[in-house]
Order: C-alpha cells, then structure tokens, then sequence
C-alpha cells in the first residue's frame, strides 16, 4: 500500500461508510449495502480495507461501558511541561490504563487529557505523581460534572437524514431504571455480559462466531446476549478515525465561562452543533469544556464569532490540537512467538 495515502482525504464512499458504522458500529454489508445504495461486495471489501490498514477501528465506547466507564467524575487535566520532555511525559501518560484520552496541542508543551477517577478522590495521578515531576511546570483539572454529548455521539455529516434513521438502531433503547440501580446505565452486567463486552472492546466488530470463540460460551447464547445489550442501549460503539481522513484537519478544544443560569442551555447547544464530538459541564472557572472538528480555520472562526454568539459565554479559550495521542482502548496486538 503506498505509504502517502495514510494522510490523504478519503473518498467520499469510504466516508459514507464511516458515517454508517458510526449510526451502528456492528451494521452489516447487507444493511449499509441498501442503505448507501451500495452492492455488498463493495462494503465488505472497502470495510476490510480500511480496518486492514488502521484507517477505522470501532470499539466499544471508552467512557461509556457498563462497569467502571461512566464520565461523571473523570477529570480534564491541562498539563504543561519543559520543552524538550513534552514526548516524555505524554509516553508515561499514554502508557497508564486510566488515561484514555490524550492531546498535544499547537503550543508544543501543553497536553489535554482525560483521567478516569472516582468523584472526589484524592488522585494519586493528580495530587502526587505529577506535581512531583520536574518537567511538568503547570497542571490544571476540572471535574467533569455532566455530560452533553461524547464523541460517540459526533456523526460525520455525509449522510441524509433518512440515512441515518435507516442506520439506526431498530428501536429506541428504553429509559434506564430510577437512580439508586448499579452502574451508569441503572443496570448491571452478569459474568456473560462482560466477557462479551471485553471482547468487543478493542474490536467492536467481532462476529458471533468469533466471540463465541474467544469467551467460550455457545454461539446462540451470544446472539442474544448482544441483541439484548443492544436493545437496551448499552452496547455502545466508536469509531475511530483521524479526523484529518474526513476532511477535518482542525480539532479545537475549547474552555467556556458560561453563566449558571445559561449553562444547561449553552451545553444542549453546543451538543447539537454539527461541529462539537464533545460537550462537558465542569469544576474550575471554565464551567464549560467542548471539542470540535472543523475542515479550516476559516470555519473554526466562523464558529467562535457566530455560532458561540447569544449563548451566555462571557469567556472562550482556544486550544488548537496538533495531534491525538491516546484514542483508548489500544489495538490488540499480536502474541510473538519467543
């Protein structure tokens, strides 16, 4: 494969197809096939062809699994370092399973990341290791207080709206039960269900037969454990993708100072812009944290001094990332022969 196509635009049919797994991750040939109006041979193979080379993994959603992933809680760390440690201290980062998301941005010595903690804690990563380090010369953290929209939510807008709905799941997954249930989802996982969601976390994709496989249990015992996970909305997907392969070489990180009689409006907002893959009421002086892709800095402009207008924002903040360090969970990789 030439090597200069890992940087290139994808052609709008393998664009279209991204869109569809990010309406359903586990979507079949056959079904984005009608959809896209497409053959199924040609959605297998482009399918193939973009996990084959790395272009798109789809993974069960990082922050939003059953057991131990909700968002509420987790912290945005803004992290500046020496110059000349910034690949240090983002190596060190990248390398903990607590630390999901990472950024560096234009700058050349600040990272955003994403730090998985109990609400309240004393974070060891946060209280003690980091402020020990020499080349860490800042750090700031904001919990995260609620949660407008997540990145798997963001759609790439190449699909119609009939599209979409035609992608969709089947039917709306239910209301979660009243607040006092286990987990984020007010349910549950038995034994079952989370060897099967730890299955799929790397590879979201995996066919029944494959995760039958792999945990043991009969094939149609899987079949319908996943199709009761997804009818209750709790097989959450994400695609992952370098944005710069849509055409979105520019992704913004931006931190708000919102009103409190504005906020909840200004998140709700924000969280149905086509532009936004991430909407978060937080602690600290900026209330509101939000990411964002944009095709040019023209459009990024457009959405600071147009779109944020009439929302209640007394103060924007503009962080320019130069590059997604960390997209959890890992590609599995292969056991070597010794």
């Amino acid at each position: 494969m030439a090597y200069e196509s890992t940087n290139s635009v994808l052609s709008l049919t393998d664009q279209r197809l991204v869109a569809a797994l990010q309406c359903d991750g586990r979507v079949t040939a056959e079904r984005a096939a009608g959809v896209l109006g497409l053959s199924p041979a040609t959605v297998r193979r482009r399918l193939h062809a973009l996990g084959a080379d790395g272009t798109v993994r789809v993974v069960i959603s990082p922050v939003a699994r059953p057991r131990n992933g909700g968002s509420a809680g987790a912290l945005f760390l803004r992290i500046r370092v020496l110059r000349g440690k910034l690949d240090t201290i983002v190596a060190a980062l990248a390398a903990r399973e607590d630390i999901p998301f990472i950024d560096v941005t234009t700058s050349g010595d600040e990272i955003f990341a994403v730090a998985r903690t109990e609400p309240g804690s004393r974070d060891q990563l946060v209280f003690r290791q980091l402020p020990s380090t020499q080349a860490v010369t800042s750090l700031e953290s904001a919990t995260i207080l609620h949660v407008f929209r997540l990145t798997s939510e963001w759609r790439h807008q190449v699909l119609t709206e009939p599209e979409r709905a035609a992608l969709g799941p089947s039917q709306p997954a239910p209301e979660p039960p009243a607040s006092g249930s286990p987990g984020p989802y007010g349910v549950d996982t038995d034994a079952l269900e989370q060897s099967l969601i730890d299955a799929l976390t790397p590879d979201a994709r995996l066919t029944a037969a494959a995760l039958a496989d792999r945990t043991g249990h009969p094939e149609s015992t899987v079949r319908r454990r996943l199709a009761h996970l997804a009818a209750q909305g709790r097989l959450v997907t994400q695609v992952l993708v370098d944005p710069r392969r849509l055409g979105l070489p520019i992704e913004a990180k931006l931190l708000l100072q919102v009103a409190p009689d504005h906020l909840a409006a200004t998140g709700r907002a924000l969280a149905e812009h086509t532009s936004v893959h991430g909407a978060f009421a937080t602690s600290g002086p900026s209330n509101l944290h939000a990411a964002a892709y944009f095709p040019d800095l023209a459009a990024l402009y457009g959405f600071l001094s147009h779109d944020l207008a009439g929302l209640g924002i007394t103060h924007v903040e503009t962080a320019i990332v130069s590059r997604g360090v960390k997209r959890t969970p890992q590609p599995v990789q292969p056991v070597s022969s010794r």
